[in-house]
Order: structure tokens, then sequence, then C-alpha cells
């Protein structure tokens, strides 16, 4: 979503940059233009009028809806990945013996 407003320094810049990340859902806001007079609001789930109206009070200053618009995501190129397969393990099972026990030691007196 682009909003125009009139932003004379960079207090201000700043200060309309802060009011919008607040806000829920946004991702990142950026300021374009060539006069630096353009918030580009980047997010999910935005509200454009709430976002509007809080910076009107909050900068004190006219704010217009220039565009709102969804943001083309990037499609990532997926990469063959080499599938490696393994030959299974043959190992012999032995099976358990009966237990032997040693008789009890004997006591040698000296």
């Amino acid at each position: 979503m682009v909003l125009k407003l009139t932003m004379e320094d960079d207090k201000k810049r700043s200060k309309a940059m802060q009011t919008a990340v607040k806000f829920y859902g946004v991702e990142s806001a950026e300021i374009q233009g060539e006069a630096k007079d353009k918030l580009v609001v980047i997010g999910n789930g935005v509200d454009p009028v709430n976002l509007t109206t809080s910076l009107r009070k909050k900068m004190k200053v006219e704010v217009h809806v220039e565009s709102v618009s969804g943001v083309e995501e990037k499609k990532e190129e997926k990469k063959e990945e080499k599938k490696v397969e393994f030959e299974p393990i043959n190992y012999w099972s032995y099976y358990n013996q009966q237990p032997y026990f040693l008789p009890p030691p004997y006591i040698c007196y000296i």
C-alpha cells in the first residue's frame, strides 16, 4: 500500500515510519519518491483506513492513499536434490545363550 503525506524533515519521516510499523500485520515500511513524500507499507492484513487515520492524528498532516495492492511473491527455483539411496546392512543376529553362573568363591584362610 502506498500512502502520500507531507514530511518536511527527517524527524517527521521517522515518526511516520514508527507509527506505520507499530500496526498489526506490517512487515516493512519504506519511504520512496523524489520528494520522499510516499510511504510504502508492506504487510499482511493491514487496514488502510486505520493506518491513515492514525497517521493523520499523530502527524497532523493530510494523508492520501495512492494505491493498495498485493505483493508479488518471488518464486524460488527448486533445485533437484540428489537422492541418496542406502543399501541395507546385513548382519547376523545371535540368539541369547543360557546364562552361566560361577560358583561362589572359596574363602582362603591362611
